[in-house]
């Protein structure tokens, strides 16, 4: 489709004039009027905007050729006034008993009106259609200045009109006036941006021409949504208003601000006459000689005027029309799928035997269960771990790495191995390295592994729990509110009561770790080994001695015995000698005081460093908890998910179904789970009346080849 911006006049690809569109879309709004204001369907209209005082309300009595809008002061249209405008041969009937008790003079059997809440009942007393719009108007919002977005459907069949849709909004206003709310300029604004914002909308914007065009509250709204001007065409009233030498024909040449689809000017009737009741085709006569004789309008009198502007409306709501078609019937099949399937999910409304319905909810339950938890589901994220892969997660990332990441050693120091060798050897001093100080320490190190142990249980449970809360999010649970909480608070239940013979297995593993340590287990590191390991250390940390004559290292052999034996010299009785076997713990300041062999403190604690003896003694207890810790430490990685898995996770999967059918089965409780939500009643209230009305529109634009 083509128009001169110019001329305003309209070209048409193969010559398409098929009144036929106009009323297949009315009929699809008036199947979607029954589900509200929240149409799926963007359907192709035309939205009629423009501030209070444009003359709105008389253009749309032009096209139509009769009153039937309120009129008065403030905002008169306070809900969209959806207009659709039928064209029908005018009939030889004369006047019938349906005028009778009428108070339109205009009235006659060809021309009436019919109300889409008021199905079947004929308005030919177009009086009485403005009485009803205002009556519909206060139903839904009172007699205050409130608006609703809820439309007012309104069919009018006359042979003077055109096939053509129209929506009327309420008038642009921004200073509210009397009760009208404090956000009524933002109430109104959004109400019309949420329908012109549409692409398949034609925005009529609607100016006086006695003002100035770019201080149009229809264009400038226009404009935040058509900023190109591609789907808005303009409307300019009271152009017999302008001042004497002024015009709009810059306007009308595209010359202030430009629109595809162009301007129309048109010349309504003033308040004065319309208080005096003049007729509207009075009127339009009069709009006609005004555009003939005016010097700057006569040569495109052909092009102003509301005959022109409703020809021109018709034929391009009928191209844009054909222009969309293709995309709604997409839209309504697309939509129809979608409301369907959700619908199906719903499931019906009437239920079966209550106790047939608990007993396939709770087989099925426990079939999903096992699905998650074996990683069979349909439903497999491609994004996250889920389900039992979590569990997975838990035993081989989260668990074995806290058990490995625990260091024997970062609660016991050297010195504190230390005084443990010396208190485990009695009142004795030890020979070798003692067993006994060796399995203290390692029994206490292996409790500490009962924590991570049981944190891991405990993990395991929270996943189970995730995978529960998932699985009762399906519209299956999401339906019966009543069933879905037993459910959770069974399987709840039952986790609790799996978790304590759980714990008690991995306690008692811990516990048989530390009771028997088993140093005959083929990967310990033995004493012999360790005290080699560390004599190694040691011999190839000290330095090397050399003879002084020939330059060559003296063997350990050829040390000197008085070296080699310290502990037999003489020395060790010299004064402030300190190497005795308890010399760290506690040593004689002076000559004075050892001989008069003072009582030991009430708490014998170490003081200095290690001896070197005592350094090997650690070094080698050492080695040791470090081999038999490590041994512990693979165990509990094997075999704490295995008592998991044993005593938790397959009991859900193995007795799951038992435990829901013990405690949920039971007659007198059956027909308490089976109630329904209310948002379960209410969606599929609304998913039918979705369905009926989108089944009923793929209909309609299936006849449209």
């Amino acid at each position: 489709m083509t128009v001169d911006v110019n001329t305003g006049s309209l070209s048409t690809p193969g010559g398409i004039s098929d009144p036929g569109l106009i009323k297949l879309v009315n009929k699809l709004q008036d199947v979607f009027t029954t589900v509200g204001v929240n149409n799926p369907i963007d359907l192709p209209q035309i939205v009629v905007v423009g501030s209070q005082s444009s003359g709105k309300s008389s253009v749309l009595e032009n096209i139509v050729g009769r009153d039937f809008l309120p009129r008065g002061s403030g905002i008169v249209t306070r809900r969209p006034l959806v207009l659709q405008l039928i064209n029908r041969t005018a009939t030889q009937n004369g006047f019938g008993n349906e005028l009778d008790d009428n108070t339109d003079k205009a009235a006659n059997t060809d021309e009436w009106g019919e109300f889409l809440h008021i199905p079947g009942q004929k308005f030919y007393d177009f009086n009485k259609i403005r009485d009803e719009i205002s009556r519909e108007t206060e139903a839904k919002v009172g007699r205050n200045a409130g608006i609703s977005p809820a439309p007012i459907n309104l069919r009018i069949y006359s042979p003077n009109v055109l096939n053509l849709t129209l929506v009327d909004l309420p008038g642009l206003t921004r200073v509210p006036v009397g009760d009208q709310p404090r956000d009524i300029e933002k109430q109104i604004r959004d109400m019309i941006l949420k329908y012109i914002q549409k692409s398949n909308a034609i925005i009529l914007a609607v100016t006086a021409a006695n003002v100035d065009l770019a201080n149009s509250d229809g264009l400038k709204l226009a404009r935040e949504v058509d900023p190109e001007g591609q789907r808005t065409i303009g409307v300019l009233t009271k152009v017999d208003l302008m001042d004497e030498g002024t015009d709009v024909v810059d306007i009308l040449a595209g010359r202030i601000i430009p629109l595809r689809l162009g301007y129309v000017p048109v010349v309504n009737r003033g308040q004065r006459d319309i208080d005096n009741k003049k007729p509207i085709n009075a009127s339009l006569e009069a709009e006609k000689n005004f555009f003939e004789n005016h010097k700057a309008y006569r040569n495109k009198s052909s092009y102003c005027g509301t005959p022109y502007l409703a020809r021109k409306l018709n034929l391009i709501l009928m191209m844009h029309i054909k222009q969309t078609l293709p995309d709604i019937k997409a839209r309504i099949s697309s939509s129809l799928q979608k409301y369907t399937q959700e619908l199906e999910s719903l499931g019906p409304s009437i239920l079966g035997n209550s106790a047939n319905i608990v007993l396939n909810i709770i087989t099925e339950f426990t079939n999903e269960w096992r699905t998650v938890l074996d990683g069979k589901s349909t439903e497999l994220s491609s994004q996250e771990l889920s389900g039992g892969a979590r569990i997975s997660f838990v035993f081989h990332e989260l668990y074995s790495n806290g058990v490995k990441a625990v260091d024997p050693f970062d609660q016991v120091k050297d010195s504190d191995i230390r005084v443990i060798l010396y208190n485990s050897s009695g009142p004795s001093p030890a020979l070798f390295v003692g067993t006994a100080a060796f399995e203290l320490i390692v029994k206490q190190q292996i409790k500490r592994l009962e924590e991570p142990s049981l944190k891991c249980a405990s993990l395991v449970y929270d996943e189970l729990v995730r995978i529960l809360t998932t699985v009762l999010a399906k519209q299956l649970y999401r339906r019966y509110p009543g069933l879905k909480e037993k459910i959770h608070q069974v399987v709840i239940s039952f986790f609790k009561k799996a978790m304590e013979p759980t714990n008690k297995l991995v306690k008692d593993l811990v516990a048989m770790e530390a009771c028997y340590i088993n140093t005959g287990h083929p990967d310990f590191l033995n004493g012999h080994r360790a005290m080699a390991i560390v004599n190694e250390r040691h011999n190839g940390s000290r330095p090397v001695q050399v003879d002084p004559k020939t330059g060559k290292p003296i063997p350990q052999s050829a040390t000197p015995a008085r070296a080699a034996s310290p502990t037999l010299s003489g020395s060790n009785l010299d004064e402030g000698s300190n190497s005795g076997f308890f010399g760290s713990f506690f040593a004689a300041k002076n000559k004075k005081k050892a001989a008069a062999m003072e009582p030991p403190p009430p708490s014998l604690k170490a003081s200095g460093t290690l001896s070197e003896r005592e350094n090997i003694e650690v070094e080698v207890i050492k080695l040791l908890i470090q081999s038999y810790y490590n041994i512990v430490k693979r165990t509990m990685i094997d075999m704490v998910p295995k008592a998991i898995m044993l005593n938790l996770v397959q009991l859900t999967k193995d007795e799951m179904q038992k435990e829901l059918l013990e405690n949920m089965y039971r007659a007198d409780e059956l027909d308490d789970l089976l109630k329904e939500s209310d948002y379960t009643v209410r969606r599929r209230k609304e998913c039918q009346q979705m369905v009926e009305s989108l089944s009923k529109a793929s209909e309609i634009v299936s006849q449209v080849q």
